[in-house]
């Protein structure tokens, strides 16, 4: 592996000194021919799957879905299983391995999702054409998109016979819009396949800007903080023996979060629902409450509920002994409570990310498709590729499907980017292929031109 990580960091840094495009070898103009020749069938494919309503909580339909990319993946040799989601209250996740002959070659992870946000009482439930090249419809872009263009690039790999030399799992998972628990149970079959990779590459649609990929994406972790104060008659507040009471509490240890953590890069922390009364019932699984008070009664309860967004472990463990020691400052008589949810790591930028970057930069520019750059983590929210941090030594997202409108009524796919971001997907993964062939001594082995 540190050779092929020498041999990569030079064809990088070749790459930014060289001429803009470079001619493809005659392999990959074979791939670029069969993306082209098979796209309209990625078209149908695409509509199939967006027309089965897949929201996370609608289990038959994220199965289904889940059938449908497992029939293809079964097409091209894979071994096939799906994950049971029962022990931790999901669908599951479906998960396809193929062996490359050659058993010191790179294994690759392609990451997706079968589930959307769109649930069943949703009215947003079909695909329409808007027209040739634009397409509206639940989850076209986030993520069933990026699902055909994983298919559709094994396909091509397939066609040049190049994926008989290559390992790949593919997971996708059925729950990623709305997480199962406990978190290691809906997420074991995700890092197992990440610990025996080498490259994991997803195929969220990113900022849905062709020009981006992600190589970094803030971690997502939940937090609620619950206070108690002395209940009294609203005239006796600031007593000495009565105190201030749960929500002037509450409403300090809000203040010290903006006031001590506000403007740190790339750390937000936003709280996102607050109750507060003499008496409050807060459901913490529906994220909703009813509170009960009155104007002439000192609040005994408050509670908070938010998130907090960080782009490292460190900045993560940073924050959270932060906010522990606002809470710790009491007001008179009150007493707070923080708890943090586990949730989504952060993936932190590293120099495997930005080598892979690299590569995918060079690979578009010799298809001619223009330059690419790393999404600002401001703008990436959590992903399932997050849980290969650490795993993998180079990640990469945001090869999928590109639009606008995510996770609204209004979604909608450029379709002209189905092909585009198949070819790049197919490339990028048979020149990291070849790459390590020749990293390894093996000559440049299967595939090569």
């Amino acid at each position: 592996m540190r050779i092929f990580l020498s041999l990569l960091a030079v064809a990088v840094a070749t790459a930014a000194h060289a001429a803009p495009q470079q001619p493809l070898s005659p392999t990959e103009r074979q791939i670029v021919s069969y993306v082209d020749a098979d796209n309209e069938r990625g078209l149908v494919l695409l509509e199939q799957a967006v027309n089965v309503n897949s929201g996370t909580m609608n289990f038959a339909g994220v199965r289904q879905v889940g059938r449908i990319f497992r029939a293809e993946l079964d097409a091209l040799g894979f071994a096939t299983r799906w994950v049971d989601g029962e022990p931790f209250q999901r669908a599951g996740h479906l998960v396809a391995v193929r062996s490359g002959e050659r058993r010191q070659g790179p294994h690759f992870l392609l990451i997706g999702h079968l589930d959307t946000v769109f649930e069943r009482d949703s009215p947003f439930q079909r695909y329409e054409l808007l027209d040739d090249s634009t397409a509206r419809g639940p989850g076209v872009t986030d993520m069933k998109g990026g699902n055909v263009i994983i298919v559709q690039a094994l396909k091509a790999l397939d066609a040049v016979g190049a994926l008989e030399s290559m390992s790949i799992t593919v997971v996708m998972t059925g729950d990623e819009e709305r997480t199962g628990g406990p978190l290691d149970l809906a997420r074991a079959a995700l890092i197992e396949a990440a610990e025996a990779a080498d490259f994991a590459i997803a195929f969220e649609d990113g900022d849905g800007d062709p020009r981006t990929a992600v190589v970094a994406r803030r971690g997502f972790t939940g937090w609620e903080l619950r206070v108690t104060g002395r209940p009294a008659h609203s005239s006796q507040i600031f007593r000495d023996d009565i105190g201030a009471g749960a929500i002037y509490e509450v409403a300090r240890i809000l203040n010290g979060f903006y006031e001590r953590m506000a403007g740190e890069r790339y750390l937000t922390f936003n709280p996102g629902l607050m109750l507060g009364g003499t008496s409050i019932d807060f459901d913490t699984a529906q994220a909703r409450g009813i509170a009960f008070g009155k104007d002439n009664v000192i609040a005994e309860h408050a509670v908070v509920s938010g998130d907090l967004r960080t782009i490292s472990i460190e900045q993560l463990e940073g924050a959270q002994a932060k906010m522990r020691a606002i809470v710790a400052e009491h007001l008179p008589h009150t007493s707070a409570e923080l708890r943090f949810r586990q949730s989504y790591p952060p993936m932190a930028p590293t120099e495997g990310n930005e080598r892979l970057l690299g590569l995918f930069d060079q690979v578009s520019l010799d298809l001619g498709f223009g330059p690419v750059t790393a999404v600002d983590p401001r703008a990436a929210g959590a992903a399932d590729v997050s849980f290969t941090a650490g795993l993998v030594e180079m990640a990469i997202d945001g090869l999928g499907l590109m639009g606008s409108g995510g996770h609204t009524v209004g979604e909608t796919a450029d379709l002209r980017t189905l092909p585009m971001q198949t070819k790049r997907a197919a490339v990028l993964l048979y020149r990291l292929m070849r790459a390590w062939g020749e990293g390894a001594g093996a000559g440049a082995g299967a595939g090569a031109d």
